[in-house]
């Protein structure tokens, strides 16, 4: 058996498998990868030189850049604008989404831009109670129509303009692109909009994110917190401005007491720190003792919600329950006391749904606690065996503190990020590197939650499909079909030469990644253009579209495979929705093509 014809067996397996659906798709991927190494077809190391690619860092550079994004609150931000957008309507936000995705796709890749744009869309897809697989789909297709908007959108983008100069056609111009992109992604958004309803899946993946947007009002509500609670101000002639906690002499008014302090910035104020102007006291008891306290130590009374005080950038809410055979059971513990590591403030403690204190309460086993401190104390403090946590604050503060601390910065990182890549000062995947390690560095995300941040099976299964391109390429059966194909064409005319270009760039981008799809398809169709003694500029465009009519499978792009795990998408969706993309690709590519780069 040829080495060919073991490379289209190993493609027609690959294929079979993941459409049963009966294996883990990264096994189905890891075992063609092998299959050609065991075969003699390929080297080890080329069977494994996809996990080196540096396409395969820069997306995992991407994951961790999108997860510091989520945690600096900036996605909770974008959440926010996108949920007014879309006024509580699923088909306008995913309209919303899909021209969000396609805008940003020529700045940070396609990669970047639904790698960016899929924790937002999931979250909205929760709060309005729609499947997430009605509208990650349609985001994956429509950044492939934003790709084709310039120059620096793909990859491809880049090939196709160098071989059209070395043709000696004159390169394309940087928005050139955009004369077939703009019809692309309206006709993208107009096919979603009419047939995704009838054609995507209405499932649920095996999990989704919970909405944690509004979790402070929610814990104000259960622990009773939003009726006899007071906020007072120290003004600077306050005789309380460089005392302690200890100091505060609430005894004498009539069962006032202390739930916690907050300084000027939000954070809490523990009991080592001396009062100081512009700090919040927060207390509950009678109203009328509020205000003798307030008045003879000049505090002035602050009319704000309890959420927005208790919760904010710097610090936040956790409600954790004690187990059984807890170390903490059996420890007095009273609303407004500094746990003993001197970071957290107990707010309140509930048994049975019955609020307990405010005097010192003795814990017991199934006790609800709600604590207050630092976002990075709640992170260290409670990861403990003698607490459960109801809700992780990491995941609270990403979607309920839009823009926290941190969030410029990592702006001014992403905006550097995307001029590195649009003015060519550095590749995608050094930027993306730089990028992922500045928010680091800052401290946006821990090393220990970047390297949970990336979908290890997203990049396992892109990097086992590079083999495939290498085997095609290196045994000659790219070469193969593409003299077939000029041989099939002859002399039936220059639309003919295109349709066909675009059928076999579509059909190897099913199997193969679309760039080494171009790569490999570029030679024949320049030669076929020459021989047909027609321009090579529409020959190249239609190819540059074939290649990018990417939708039947989910191995056709990295984007697709991107949403396939947080929308529970099975192999065999892809293609109801892709053909009718693909139809109008096609459509583009023959017909409107020629009337813009002319034969």
């Amino acid at each position: 058996m040829s080495d060919t014809t073991i490379v289209f067996a190993v493609i027609a397996a690959t294929i079979g498998l993941f459409v049963l659906n009966r294996l883990p798709i990264i096994i189905v991927a890891m075992a063609s990868a092998l299959a050609l190494h065991l075969s003699g077809v390929l080297t080890l190391e080329q069977a494994l030189a996809g996990f080196g690619d540096p396409v395969i860092l820069f997306i995992a550079s991407l994951f961790v850049i999108t997860a510091a994004l989520e945690s600096t609150g900036v996605t909770a931000w974008a959440g926010q604008i996108l949920s007014r957008l879309a006024a509580g309507r699923p088909a306008r936000l995913s309209v919303i989404s899909m021209l969000l995705v396609a805008g940003l796709a020529p700045i940070v890749s396609m990669n970047g831009a639904v790698a960016t744009l899929l924790p937002v869309v999931m979250l909205m897809a929760v709060k309005l109670e729609v499947s997430p697989a009605r509208l990650l789909m349609p985001l994956a297709f429509a950044a492939g129509a934003g790709s084709k908007l310039a120059l620096s959108g793909t990859p491809k983008n880049v090939l196709i303009s160098e071989a059209s100069a070395d043709a000696g056609f004159g390169g394309f111009g940087f928005f050139e692109f955009a004369l077939v992109g703009i019809p692309l992604l309206i006709g993208t958004v107009l096919i979603v909009v009419l047939l995704g309803p009838r054609l995507l899946p209405n499932r649920t993946a095996a999990t989704l994110p919970a909405d944690l947007s509004r979790h402070a009002e929610t814990l104000v509500e259960q622990f009773r917190l939003t009726s006899g609670l007071f906020r007072l101000r120290l003004r600077e002639d306050s005789p309380l401005v460089g005392a302690l906690r200890s100091d505060l002499g609430l005894a004498e008014y009539g069962g006032l007491t202390l739930t916690t302090i907050l300084q000027r910035d939000g954070a809490p104020r523990m009991s080592g720190g001396h009062l100081a102007e512009g700090d919040l006291l927060v207390l509950r008891g009678d109203a009328q003792a509020a205000a003798d306290f307030a008045s003879r130590n000049a505090l002035s009374f602050r009319e704000a919600d309890a959420a927005d005080t208790l919760m904010n950038r710097q610090a936040g809410l956790a409600e954790v329950i004690i187990p059984p055979r807890s170390s903490f059971i059996g420890r007095d513990a009273f609303p407004g006391m500094v746990t003993s590591a001197g970071d957290l403030v107990v707010l309140a403690i509930q048994r049975g749904g019955e609020d307990m204190g405010p005097g010192s309460v003795t814990i017991a086993a199934g006790d609800h606690i709600l604590l207050q401190g630092t976002w990075n104390a709640l992170d260290s403090r409670l990861a403990t065996p003698g607490v459960l946590l109801v809700e992780s604050p990491e995941l609270v503060r990403r979607q309920a503190v839009p823009l926290g601390a941190g969030a410029k910065s990592m702006l001014i990182v992403v905006g550097l990020m995307v001029a590195a890549i649009a003015s060519g000062l550095a590749t995608a995947t050094v930027a993306g590197l730089m990028a992922a390690g500045a928010a680091i560095l800052m401290n946006a995300i821990s090393v220990e939650r970047a390297y949970r941040a990336v979908n290890w099976t997203t990049i396992i299964l892109i990097a086992a499909m590079f083999p495939i391109s290498t085997a095609m390429y290196q045994t000659g059966g790219a070469a193969m079909i593409g003299e077939a194909l000029v041989r099939l064409v002859g002399d039936s005319g220059p639309r003919v030469l295109l349709a066909a270009l675009f059928v076999l760039a579509a059909g190897l981008g099913t199997v193969i990644s679309n760039t080494a799809t171009a790569m490999i398809v570029i030679p024949v169709a320049v030669i076929a253009a020459a021989q047909s003694g027609v321009s090579a500029q529409p020959v190249l465009m239609a190819l540059n579209i074939g290649a990018s009519a990417a939708f039947l499978t989910p191995v056709s792009t990295a984007v697709n495979l991107m949403v396939m795990g947080p929308a529970g998408y099975q192999f065999g969706d892809y293609w109801k929705l892709g053909l009718p993309l693909t139809l109008w690709y096609f459509v583009t590519a023959v017909f409107l093509v020629p009337l813009i780069w002319a034969f």
